[in-house]
């Protein structure tokens, strides 16, 4: 059974944030930190396969991600899922559902996530005293905005080799600058599925695309997940420049 277990007690206090030893990330004043201890209600950890927000819910907290692996769907009436994007460490989710009182979107863990929890009703309190906290989540979603446009332009215009290359290129340098490459190879806890719903392929298409990849040294599947192999041909294949290496906020 999947699940997700709140707690008030703070395992990460804001002043001792892991996400700060990360040099991808803006560091936060100190009046800042001690607005966000008390904008912050607790932590949320949610087991792999657990959904923990639900499109047509009305959430009453925002989130941002402090470990693990999730992921933004859409489905139709029939159950056909569309993946939109994955969640990394220091991402920011549910503000649409705070700011619009209905979640358009559902949000998967792929394995274990923890979340730290900030209450909605304290939201317009942030952008009243902080406009520095209110530039960087509407940097935030802009940036998911920027992320979404270069996908759906590679679901619309990119082959199926150049949109998986791009998907795991993609991938790999987002997870790169949150520490979780290691010795230049990346483990995705995600299956053949997830890609397919991701490129907006069938299962048969996909595996033969991922094939393809796998023969050109990119990646390989390994027990639940997949190993990203060699950035450097994923980039080529691709044709992608990557992501800018600008430093970005997170709250």
């Amino acid at each position: 059974m999947k699940t997700t277990t709140a707690s008030a007690v703070r395992q990460f206090p804001c002043e001792k944030c892991p996400l700060q030893e990360f040099a991808h990330f803006q560091r936060h004043e100190k009046d800042e930190l001690e607005f966000l201890s008390g904008f912050k209600t607790g932590e949320l950890v949610a087991d792999a396969g657990t959904t923990f927000l639900v499109e047509g819910a009305n959430s009453a907290h925002l989130f941002t991600v402090l470990s693990g692996w999730a992921f933004r769907y859409k489905t139709l009436e029939d159950g056909r899922r569309q993946i939109l994007n994955y969640v990394l460490p220091g991402d920011l989710i549910g503000l649409q559902g705070s700011l619009m009182k209905e979640m358009q979107h559902s949000i998967e863990a792929m394995s274990p996530v923890i979340l730290c929890v900030f209450q909605r009703d304290k939201l317009p309190n942030l952008f009243r005293t902080f406009p520095s906290l209110a530039y960087d989540i509407t940097w935030l979603a802009s940036r998911e905005e920027q992320m979404l446009d270069e996908i759906l332009l590679s679901v619309g215009r990119r082959t199926a080799l150049e949109r998986a290359a791009y998907l795991f290129a993609f991938i790999f340098q987002r997870a790169k600058s949150v520490g979780m490459v290691k010795d230049d190879k990346l483990f995705v806890p995600l299956k053949q599925q997830h890609v397919a719903d991701t490129l907006g392929l069938s299962i048969v298409h996909t595996n033969k695309t991922l094939k393809k990849l796998a023969a050109r040294g990119a990646l390989r599947w390994v027990d639940r997940g997949c190993e990203v192999l060699d950035e450097a041909v994923l980039l080529d294949i691709s044709g992608w420049q990557g992501l800018p290496k600008v430093p970005r906020p997170f709250i």
